[in-house]
């Protein structure tokens, strides 16, 4: 690379952090602290990611709550329960099924890479901790990135489609509209600080629900003095 691209990708990333981190801070203003992913442990962290693919939170809430109210809330309940039984339970989730399988694949490989130990899972290296899950059935990047974030503690931004859709309208959208270009973006220019991206990520789920929605509320919005969108929208 020659200097005169090292130059301009280096002006390229310290334009996106102090945007980037403008965005947050208006959030984080808007908003304040989320106090998210809720849950009481990590693995229940774990089986929300699991749980909230493809369908709201609320869904999944009411399986975790079905799951606790069982017992059932461990990697060894799981790995114990008949799959039927275990789709049964998580039924307010859609694709329970599918769902079903992929929680007791997720406790298989808790139970023979850590011996349920999470924390000794959370000492693992980001990036080897990352490849493991991804080799996980029914484990995607979104879901594996929040599973390192929320559940080990790991400095892994979360890709949703909350987030392209948000600064795709910001204009901010990178070179590859992808889950990947759009991780390299956050985590280039941001500090790698874990309690920096989650709060991040909350942010983001807080505002595109009630605000950047399919059909945007623009004239409610913080951020509306930054997006071209929202300008367009408001000035029809």
């Amino acid at each position: 690379m020659s200097h005169h691209s090292a130059t301009m990708m280096e002006q390229r990333t310290s334009t996106n952090r102090k945007m980037l981190l403008g965005i947050y801070g208006d959030l984080l203003q808007r908003y304040g602290p989320q106090h998210w992913w809720p849950a009481d442990t990590p693995f229940e962290v774990m089986v929300g990611a699991i749980l909230t693919q493809a369908t709201s939170w609320a869904g999944a809430a009411k399986a975790i709550a079905r799951l606790k109210t069982a017992g059932a809330l461990s990697p060894s309940a799981i790995r114990a329960m008949n799959t039927d039984t275990l789709a049964g339970l998580i039924h307010a989730s859609v694709y329970h099924n599918s769902k079903a399988r992929r929680l007791k694949e997720l406790a298989a490989y808790l139970g023979r890479r850590f011996g349920d130990d999470l924390d000794a899972m959370s000492h693992q290296a980001t990036d080897t901790l990352r490849e493991e899950l991804l080799s996980v059935y029914g484990v995607g990047e979104e879901t594996a990135d929040a599973i390192l974030l929320y559940a080990a503690g790991k400095p892994a931004f979360v890709i949703d489609a909350y987030t392209m859709r948000l600064f795709s309208r910001l204009g901010l959208a990178p070179e590859r509209h992808s889950y990947s270009g759009y991780r390299e973006m956050f985590t280039e220019a941001l500090p790698e600080d874990q309690p920096l991206f989650a709060e991040y990520h909350a942010l983001i789920v807080r505002h595109a629900v009630e605000v950047c929605r399919r059909h945007p509320e623009c004239r409610r919005c913080c951020l509306l003095r930054i997006c071209p969108t929202g300008e367009e929208v408001v000035a029809r």
